[in-house]
């Protein structure tokens, strides 16, 4: 039988380009491939019957004008700077179009960033030109420059598209990161946007190669019910879809709401259902201590309800609340107006203090509210004002950024000792915690009710006292992020953190009886406390915005962690999972602070998909990769 030829394959036979083609058949070669600089037909092989059929066949008028020799030759090189002029004409056109789609994603960021509506993009636009009209006046390119900023593509269309590509760059990033962290901790909580739709914000909290995390996962519309299952079958489909084990979440913190808490039903109690290993569970702190606050006798409770109804009287109405303010004018007094944007323990303050202008402005519109002369009433006004204002501080001390959570607990146990000391000042009867209650004392020569205001102080310790279980059951666990050198292995939390209990132990001894490394967490003890002294000097002045510029306390104790070697790798999972976890779902109320603000009256119609790009990186540690999504667009100057 005869044997089948076995047929021959272009790419076995290794054909190269000929240079000399180039002056003979006008080709050159592109990319591994000969393409004719005549008419830019690319062919398959570099074969020169090939080539010689093409340019015979159809490039005949252009072999009989320039023969071979010295006129083909110029002929050629002439195609060949031709066709390096286009290419550098080409190159040109896509760098300035990656320059204008760069400056686009630019400003987009600034406006998502900022809660602006996408119409801002044009705004800007012409602000710029017109700033520009002015700034670039006596430039020789002044033409060009305006030019360029009104090619700059800002349209609300654009403004949308580049903000969905940035939030999408930024999911990226943080399922990347995410997918490779050993620990992964979740903060949940609800709220309904402006058009009552339900929204369930998920923060993730995690250790990242330049330290901790706190990012928006994801803004989860719930179309339906807002029970306990719908939220965990939202966070679950969110987690899944990014491909993320759940069995990495090692700790949940909500507001303790029963659809969250629920011990059959409830968020958490489907949670610990589907992960495989115990997952420690917390009640927002700032939620918790909200709730002691609300221990205020039933008499108090009213008189903050009558303050709310006396200025609603003063400023529902517009000529009574220009009158109120011109009344004050007269009097010269220290405020030019009742309200503004005012919490409502310094609605309390900002009453008091004009109490004398309140009561004369009533009795000169005719208006008669007797507890105003009731010293009982007033008392119990001071005695709140004075309450609320140390509420005030203990709670922007566990508000804001970076505050670990064992810090939090121990400002929790701090202010219910400073309760003790409040009820023994009036069993001292010298009301130096209480100066508004003292100096209406001192003024009115009033009779103090000293065991009703001292029970309600105890009352609201023994509140404290009853919650934050959860936060006192882990302390020590939750301490050893500061003082890993006081730390004792029987009082440590490691089942969900999956550690080598012995190795644990015997790096944790090492540890302790190497001074190079042990003094590493002495100088952290020096700097925390340095940094605790600047945020008492800051808080003693009310400066809590400034709070923000200082160093952050877990950043300190990241970088000291960070600097002991691998070889205590037991004692650093366990430091950076505990360093990780949420103690209250702050960020998660702040970010639907934002959500209100990005989806207003005027803006309602946005979609909820728009609404998490806009939300995700308004709220975002991370930056979008403008240089890569700029260059991946085609350019488009505006119209």
């Amino acid at each position: 039988m005869a044997t089948k030829k076995k047929q021959r394959k272009m790419e076995d036979e290794n054909r190269e380009f000929n240079v000399e083609w180039t002056e003979t058949f006008a080709f050159q070669n592109v990319n591994g491939f000969p393409t004719c600089l005549i008419c830019k037909e690319k062919l398959a092989h570099n074969k020169k019957s090939n080539l010689e059929r093409h340019f015979t066949t159809k490039h005949l008028f252009f072999s009989n004008k320039y023969p071979v020799g010295d006129a083909r030759k110029k002929a050629v090189e002439e195609l060949l700077k031709s066709q390096e002029k286009s290419s550098s004409a080409f190159n040109q056109w896509v760098q300035s179009s990656n320059y204008f789609n760069f400056a686009s994603f630019a400003v987009s960021q600034e406006i998502a960033k900022r809660g602006k509506p996408y119409t801002d993009g044009e705004y800007i636009k012409r602000c710029f030109i017109s700033a520009s009209e002015e700034l670039f006046r006596g430039f020789k390119n002044k033409e060009e420059i305006l030019k360029k900023i009104k090619e700059l593509p800002l349209s609300a269309k654009t403004v949308k598209d580049r903000t969905a590509k940035m939030s999408s760059n930024i999911t990226n990033q943080q399922v990347d990161d995410l997918k490779v962290v050993s620990a992964l901790l979740i903060a949940v909580d609800e709220s309904c946007d402006l058009n009552d739709t339900a929204q369930v914000s998920l923060f993730v909290r995690f250790m990242s190669a330049t330290g901790p995390k706190e990012e928006l996962l994801g803004l989860l519309p719930l179309k339906g019910q807002t029970r306990g299952e719908d939220i965990a079958n939202a966070v679950i489909g969110c987690i899944e879809k990014y491909h993320i084990p759940l069995d990495k979440i090692v700790s949940i913190a909500t507001d303790g709401a029963k659809s969250m808490t629920g011990v059959r039903n409830g968020f958490v109690a489907i949670m610990k259902e589907k992960i495989t290993h115990e997952i420690l569970t917390y009640h927002c702190i700032i939620h918790q201590e909200a709730l002691c606050a609300q221990t205020f006798p039933e008499e108090m409770c009213k008189v903050m309800e009558l303050v709310i109804k006396m200025i609603n009287s003063i400023v529902a109405k517009a000529l009574h609340h220009r009158q109120f303010k011109e009344f004050l004018v007269e009097m010269e007094s220290e405020y030019a107006d009742l309200l503004g944007w005012l919490s409502r323990g310094n609605v309390l303050k900002r009453f008091a203090s004009l109490l004398s202008e309140i009561k004369a402005f009533f009795l000169e519109k005719g208006v008669h509210y007797p507890e105003l002369t009731n010293d009982q009433w007033i008392q119990k006004l001071y005695f709140m004002v004075d309450v609320t204002s140390h509420l005030n501080q203990l709670n922007h001390k566990l508000q804001g950024k970076g505050n670990t959570i064992f810090s939090m607990l121990e400002e929790v146990i701090s202010f219910e000792n400073k309760l003790s000391v409040f009820a023994q000042d009036f069993d001292r009867e010298t009301l130096i915690h209480f100066p508004s209650l003292l100096k209406h004392r001192q003024e009115n020569n009033s009779d103090i009710d000293i065991t009703y205001f001292k029970t309600a102080l105890l009352n609201m310790r023994e509140a404290f006292l009853k919650r934050f279980q959860e936060f006192r059951n882990s302390k020590a666990t939750l301490a050893f992020v500061k003082k890993p050198l006081d730390a004792t292995v029987t009082e440590l939390h490691f089942s969900p953190f999956n550690i080598d209990i012995g190795n644990f132990e015997m790096q944790l001894l090492d540890l302790k009886n190497k001074e190079l490394w042990s003094s590493k967490f002495e100088r952290l003890c020096a700097d925390l406390e340095r940094l605790e002294k600047n945020k008492c000097e800051l808080s003693s002045q009310n400066k809590w915005s400034a709070l923000k510029d200082l160093e952050k306390e877990d950043m300190l104790i990241f970088n000291t962690w960070n600097s002991i070697p691998d070889s205590y790798n037991q004692l650093k999972k366990l430091a950076f999972a505990v360093l990780s976890f949420f103690g209250s779902t702050y960020l998660c109320e702040q970010s639907f602070s934002s959500m209100n603000l990005i989806k207003s009256k005027l803006r309602n119609r946005l979609i909820d998909e728009n609404l998490e790009s806009c939300l995700k990186l308004k709220t975002t540690t991370y930056k979008p990769d403008l240089l890569k999504l700029s260059k991946e667009m085609q350019g488009q100057c505006s119209h």
